[in-house]
């Protein structure tokens, strides 16, 4: 890759996949320790499967899968010795989240005889914290959602604070092996070692962005592929690891669309990075060049993030082939959801606001939400009740009582009573607790190592030695 500039050696990073334990492809490994790399960094997790995981403190991945892909990242590591960063850990990055994948990486260490030293970065949140914070006006909303209250953080059950760079350069000046990070922007756990060794910030937070879904960005489309990242005093450069896949300059100009409302800007903690001037150039067949990068710093801020799992939902399901409700899916949504709710209210004596139906007509327009074109006829209809109430008890009893209504009810009242599809019987599958984010907020800090606590793992030799 590029050699090096007069004034600064370049820094280069492996990043081995797109969210720890998608599955890692072991020969790779070997292709990317011939690069030398001088870390070895990843991100594990996100909110894109929703709050449950935040709510819960679960990993959305298997630990069998998390095991096997750290294993064979912490032999890597052993083998060239350099430190190994992981950002959002056990897909949410809450304690909970950060705490199992720690106990992972332990018993790894103690299974393969390993001492390194381990520094762990939580990002959680005390809900009186995050109150004196909004008394003191240093807390604003994102879109979609309004102003925060007290009562919004009473009912999250966890809140994290998205954190940027600079724990996981605290834990680096500590001598750190590996980091494991609660809730961390992607592209910060991926540009932290460079930044670190003072490599400029607009590349290296480009770097960070481009490589955050492993090799999602080049020609193998897939985040189980990895990507070596070189950051030097001018731009940086890409690559895939795997020789038969390839980085171009649409590939990689083009994934600042991915996951950013405006793909020439990205607002990240303490900063927004600005790539309106870059020039992305095809070194090779396979290696981007980029420079022009820009980092324009702003005051520090940091995402909170705060799951809720105070309500709860039952859900039926039925398979329409009836042609006069394919003829009209709309009115009989609009009827089948009146009768529903009206029949809920008779049966419980609760009023409108002690729950919600809902109805999501899939090969309708179940995931769009929106009336297809007239004349539109779908083949057949999938329909999903949803029952949401504040106890589980309730939502089971609406179900129940207005089952005979969604699984025989006709599209006009006098018709014949027809039978839908039912997958399964019962026919109401009770869902538990529904998960939710309820804040999408920015809490403004004067530090940016505030919110976030350090523990250092630095005994594992004499752990290991009692274990034997």
């Amino acid at each position: 890759m590029n050699a090096t500039t007069p004034d600064r050696e370049p820094v280069r990073i492996y990043v081995p996949q797109g969210s720890l334990g998608v599955g890692l492809f072991p020969e790779e490994i070997d292709h990317a320790l011939a690069h030398a790399p001088h870390a070895i960094a990843l991100d594990a997790g996100s909110t894109d499967a929703g709050a449950a995981y935040l709510a819960t403190g679960m990993s959305k991945n298997d630990r069998g899968s998390v095991t096997k892909d750290l294993g064979l990242l912490m032999e890597a590591r052993e083998r060239a010795g350099i430190p190994l960063l992981i950002g959002t850990s056990g897909q949410a990055g809450g304690d909970l989240n950060v705490d199992w994948t720690r106990d992972i990486v332990l018993e790894i260490a103690r299974e393969k005889g390993y001492t390194p030293k381990i520094a762990v970065l939580y990002s959680e949140q005390d809900p009186d914290v995050i109150k004196r914070k909004l008394a003191e006006g240093r807390i604003s909303s994102l879109p979609p959602l309004g102003d925060l209250d007290e009562a919004t953080i009473d009912q999250c059950v966890h809140i994290v604070a998205l954190m940027g760079p600079e724990p996981y350069f605290a834990a680096l000046e500590a001598g750190a092996d590996i980091v494991i990070g609660g809730r961390t922007s992607d592209p910060a756990v991926i540009g932290a070692f460079a930044l670190w060794k003072g490599a400029p910030a607009g590349p290296t937070w480009h770097a960070g962005k481009i490589a955050e879904c492993g090799g999602q960005a080049t020609t193998a489309n897939t985040g189980q592929r990895g990507v070596i990242l070189e950051i030097d005093a001018d731009g940086f450069e890409v690559e895939p690891v795997d020789p038969r896949f390839k980085a171009t300059v649409e590939s990689i100009a083009g994934h600042l669309l991915y996951e950013n409302k405006n793909p020439w800007r990205l607002t990240e903690p303490g900063g927004e990075l600005d790539v309106t001037e870059c020039e992305y150039v095809q070194v090779t067949e396979s290696r981007v060049r980029v420079t022009g990068s820009k980092w324009i710093a702003r005051p520090y801020t940091m995402k909170l993030e705060g799951a809720s799992a105070d309500l709860f939902q039952t859900i039926m399901i039925i398979g329409i082939a009836d042609p006069d409700v394919l003829a009209e899916p709309q009115a009989f949504h609009d009827m089948m959801l009146a009768r529903l709710t009206e029949r809920a209210i008779s049966a419980t004596g609760l009023s409108r606001d002690d729950f919600h139906i809902s109805l999501r007509m899939y090969g309708w327009n179940g995931v769009s939400g929106t009336t297809p074109p007239p004349g539109s006829v779908p083949l057949e209809i999938g329909m999903m009740c949803v029952i949401t109430a504040k106890t589980q008890e309730l939502a089971s009893h609406i179900a129940k009582a207005c089952n005979p209504y969604f699984f025989h009810m006709p599209l006009r009242l006098g018709m014949e009573l027809p039978s839908y599809g039912w997958p399964f019987t019962p026919g109401d599958i009770d869902r538990g607790p529904v998960y939710r984010f309820l804040l999408n907020h920015v809490v403004s800090v004067d530090d940016p190592l505030e919110l976030v606590r350090i523990e250092m793992l630095d005994d594992l030799k004499a752990k290991v030695a009692a274990d034997a």
